[in-house]
């Protein structure tokens, strides 16, 4: 399917990196990206024959002699060069989607999306499936893109993917044997122009199921039931009669009592409602109870999701750098009772702080950071707070420990992308792990 084709790479980062090795030899392959990249990789991929340019506009560079559009999946389907490669009528994929097609036709595909949730209850699956002994293999939106773990997999292995939104965006062919939305609520609306957008883009996890494949969802989340009712798959809920936690905190699955919140070591109702939608998938393989207890009673959430960093002097610091969107943030909110510093901001993509006015009651003072600053500084005296534009996140730690006092909570969960002055989240997290 992908031999001897010119193919066009648009944005290297890891996943244009992956899809390029996977497609080299075969292939003419062009990489292009706005950033310098690392040189050993850029050696590693001229030793295989793929020509790599960096440049900020890649459009010069495409025309009607490539045969396919290889997006990196965080590139706007509105880009220049997205746009011409519709209008010459060139399919635009992305790794995950390319991917597919070299994986054994036997395997057996779990795909985990959700607004918020999914790299949770992702984890949560994986450690189990590890701990029962099935050969399970993970990658996707978590730990490594698909194209670099292909040659892990093998017609008896089991593929648990973490897949996002734009990584949904472009899949055709690609389809799963279990799908999970944990949730759907508004976000990254800038990259898939309205929310009813967003919710289709979603529901590409049921793409091509048939009634021998699984759908679980939340049946609270109305956004997530609009999701399955043209779907053939046989379909679970939790928060409902199939998966639920009782009132004395014992989680039910399928009238069968599987573990009490109090053995559980991370908490919180979003918590409990991950490892429902977890549980679901675990039981299709069969409920060990000893080693779902094993891994839930050890397992201390992921890392940069409401991870506790320390407590120095009666003040506990919480590291949410992966909460990109004003929802993560109210998850994070509704988790504390103390007094809250909360680090708020990041790239600006129109996001609606006022989805917080509900949930700020404990928000003691606001450290405004990011290309939202100002944003936020002006919502924040809307909403009557003490807000300090800070700029960065070096400048709101030097403020948080002028003002912070003993029983109080410091809380880095931005709402907002990391991209203005991060090339990932996950450098924002551990940079306030650092100044902690």
């Amino acid at each position: 399917m992908y031999e001897n084709k010119k193919i066009f790479v648009l944005g290297m980062a890891r996943s244009g990196y992956s899809v390029a090795k996977l497609l080299a030899n075969k292939n003419d392959i062009l990489v292009v990206d706005q950033a310098a990249q690392d040189k050993d990789k850029i050696k590693e991929l001229e030793s295989l024959g793929v020509k790599f340019i960096q440049t900020d506009k890649p459009n010069d560079y495409f025309d009607n002699t490539f045969d396919v559009l290889i997006k990196n999946p965080g590139i706007m389907p509105y880009h220049e060069t997205v746009l011409k490669a519709n209008k010459l009528a060139k399919p635009v994929l992305n790794e995950m989607e390319v991917a597919y097609h070299y994986l054994p036709k036997e395997v057996f595909i779990i795909g985990i999306t959700g607004s918020n949730g999914k790299t949770t209850t992702t984890t949560i699956v994986y450690e189990i499936l590890k701990m029962m002994k099935i050969n399970v293999v993970l990658g996707g939106n978590i730990g490594y893109p698909l194209s670099e773990i292909v040659p892990m997999v093998n017609e008896n292995s089991v593929l648990l993917l973490e897949i996002s939104d734009h990584q949904l965006a472009n899949f055709k062919d690609f389809k799963t044997n279990i799908s999970v939305i944990t949730n759907i609520y508004p976000t990254h609306l800038d990259f898939h122009g309205t929310y009813e957008n967003y919710i289709k883009i979603k529901s590409k996890i049921f793409n091509h199921h048939t009634k021998d494949d699984l759908a679980i969802l939340n049946y609270t989340n109305e956004d997530s039931r609009k999701t399955y009712k043209n779907i053939l798959s046989k379909k679970l809920f939790f928060n409902s009669k199939q998966s639920y936690v009782a009132k004395d905190g014992t989680i039910i699955i399928n009238g069968r009592e599987i573990i009490n919140i109090n053995d559980i070591k991370i908490k919180g109702l979003h918590n409990y409602e991950n490892i429902m939608a977890a549980l679901l998938v675990i039981n299709y393989f069969g409920i060990n109870k000893k080693i779902i207890y094993d891994v839930l009673n050890n397992f201390n959430g992921v890392e940069h999701r409401i991870e506790f960093v320390k407590e120095e002097n009666g003040v506990k610091y919480y590291n949410d750098s992966k909460a990109t969107n004003p929802t993560s943030t109210i998850v994070a909110l509704k988790s504390f009772k103390d007094p809250i510093h909360l680090i708020l901001g990041g790239m600006e993509r129109k996001q609606d702080f006022h989805e917080l006015d509900n949930y700020i009651k404990n928000v003691k003072v606001i450290y405004a950071i990011g290309e939202v600053s100002t944003r936020i500084t002006d919502y924040a005296n809307q909403m009557k707070i003490e807000c300090k534009e800070c700029k960065t996140l070096q400048k709101a730690m030097e403020e948080v420990k002028k003002s912070v006092k003993e029983k109080e909570i410091v809380l880095l969960s931005p709402a907002s992308a990391s991209w203005d002055q991060y090339d990932k989240f996950e450098d924002r997290g551990n940079e306030f792990k650092l100044l902690c």
